[in-house]
């Protein structure tokens, strides 16, 4: 069982943490090493305080606290950037992260439901994301959640390696 809560600033180092993990697991194999092997939390997170504190940011960040109260899960959601796929009004998951000792145990679920739920609220009638094509784990996850590619691509340099990231998209009820 989760709990799911709007980000706080004291929040970032564990996201930082939650993030960087969560690259370095879940993209072992698809990702350049030496990429994987620069990321720091404490880089991360200094980012991660600046773009938090900019008063015109729009992104949603959530959290989920496991029932001990730890930080186990993140999600960064807002409306969705570049050309509206379909017309309509869409939201676009940013990001989304599970510490990796908690893959598999609802907290990525529950982190999507709560996205959908309040860009269901916003307004949005449908959302979309970006997934790295060789990312079968996370494509499955995003599947199971009724989204499906809907034929954009994108390509993404890493350290001279280029991956491709697949748009996926689903309708929100």
């Amino acid at each position: 069982m989760v709990r799911i809560r709007e980000m706080e600033e004291a929040d970032v180092d564990a996201v930082s943490a939650i993030r960087v993990r969560g690259w370095q697991s879940a993209y072992a194999g698809i990702v350049p090493g030496t990429y994987l092997d620069a990321m720091t939390v404490e880089g991360d997170a200094q980012g991660r305080r600046t773009w938090f504190a900019h008063p015109l940011r729009q992104s949603t960040e959530l959290v989920a606290l496991d029932a001990g109260g730890e930080l186990v899960g993140w999600i960064s959601c807002g409306p969705y950037r570049g050309s509206v796929p379909g017309g309509r009004p869409t939201g676009e998951v940013y990001a989304c992260y599970v510490r990796p000792d908690r893959i598999g145990r609802g907290v990525g679920r529950a982190l999507l439901g709560e996205v959908h739920a309040r860009m269901g609220e916003r307004g949005f009638q449908a959302v979309s994301l970006w997934v790295l094509g060789d990312n079968r784990q996370a494509r499955r996850f995003y599947e199971r959640a009724d989204y499906r590619p809907d034929g954009g691509t994108q390509d993404d340099v890493y350290d001279g390696v280029t991956l491709t990231e697949l748009r996926y998209g689903r309708p929100l009820r």
